[in-house]
C-alpha cells in the first residue's frame, strides 16, 4: 500500500487529485494539506511515502518545502503537480529528486501514469535487498538490447528471474544441477530446469552429464565459453 500526502492550497483541485488516487489500486490518501506547514505535520505523524506537491503554497513556495522534505524525510518521494512551468522551479525540482514533474491541468491519464510508475519503482527496490544493474536500468527506464530482446521472451520466462539464473551460474563455473539451481534461486526444480534449458536453448548455457557416486548420470549446466 502507497500512503500518500496532497500538499495544495486549492482545496477544490485537492479534491480532484484525491478522487484520482482513489481510482487507483493500493494507494490510500493520508491527508490533504494546504500549506506547507501542514504538510510537515502530517509528514511527522504519518507513515508517507509520496507526496503530492504544489509550487504555490500560501506560506512557502514548494521548492523550498521540498528542501525540507528532502533534508528531513529523505525516505518520502515527492511528484510536483503546479501551474509553474518556469524554468528555475522545474529545474530547481529536479535537482532536488522529484520522480515526476507535471504541469495543471492534469488529466487523469497523465496523473495515473506518474503514480503506477511510481509503484513500480517503489516495488522494484521492496522486493530486492540487492540490486543488479540490470534493476538499476530498469528503474531509471533505460533500455539496451538485451531489454529489447526480452519482450520476446517465451511464455514463462521472466527476464529478471532469468538474469537471476544467469548470475548464479557465473558464481558456479562448475556447474549446478537444477535442483541445486532451484534451491539457490526459490524456485522448484521444474521452473529451475526450464530456465537452464532455455539458456541452453539460445547457446547461452550447456549441459553435461556428469555421473555421481552412485553411478547415475546428473544433468550439470554451466554457461557457455
Amino acid at each position: 500500500m502507497i500512503h500518500v500526502i496532497i500538499s495544495e492550497d486549492d482545496f477544490r483541485v485537492a479534491s480532484i487529485h484525491e478522487q484520482f488516487l482513489n481510482k487507483i489500486s493500493d494507494v490510500y490518501v493520508v491527508g490533504k494539506a494546504l500549506n506547507g506547514e501542514q504538510t510537515l505535520h502530517l509528514l511527522e505523524n504519518n507513515q508517507v511515502d509520496l507526496v503530492i506537491l504544489d509550487i504555490f503554497m500560501p506560506d512557502q513556495l514548494g521548492t523550498d518545502l521540498l528542501y525540507e522534505i528532502r533534508k528531513n524525510y529523505p525516505h518520502v518521494d515527492v511528484i510536483i503537480i503546479s501551474a509553474a512551468s518556469e524554468k528555475i522551479y522545474v529545474e530547481a525540482s529536479i535537482r532536488q529528486g522529484v520522480i515526476d514533474y507535471i504541469i495543471k491541468p492534469v488529466t487523469m491519464e497523465r496523473f495515473r501514469q506518474s503514480i503506477e510508475n511510481f509503484k513500480r519503482k517503489h516495488q522494484l527496490f521492496s522486493d530486492s535487498e540487492e540490486l543488479n544493474q540490470d534493476l538499476i536500468d530498469t528503474y531509471f527506464g533505460l533500455k539496451d538490447e538485451r531489454t529489447k530482446l526480452n519482450k520476446n521472451l517465451p511464455k514463462g520466462i521472466d527476464p529478471l528471474t532469468l538474469q537471476k539464473v544467469k548470475n548464479i551460474l557465473k558464481a558456479l563455473p562448475n556447474g549446478v544441477s537444477a535442483e541445486e539451481m532451484g534451491e539457490k534461486m526459490g524456485a522448484s526444480r521444474p521452473t529451475a530446469r526450464r530456465y537452464l534449458e532455455y539458456l541452453t536453448s539460445i547457446g547461452e548455457g550447456r549441459a553435461e552429464l556428469e555421473y555421481g557416486i552412485v553411478g547415475r548420470p546428473e544433468r550439470k549446466y554451466r554457461l557457455s565459453q
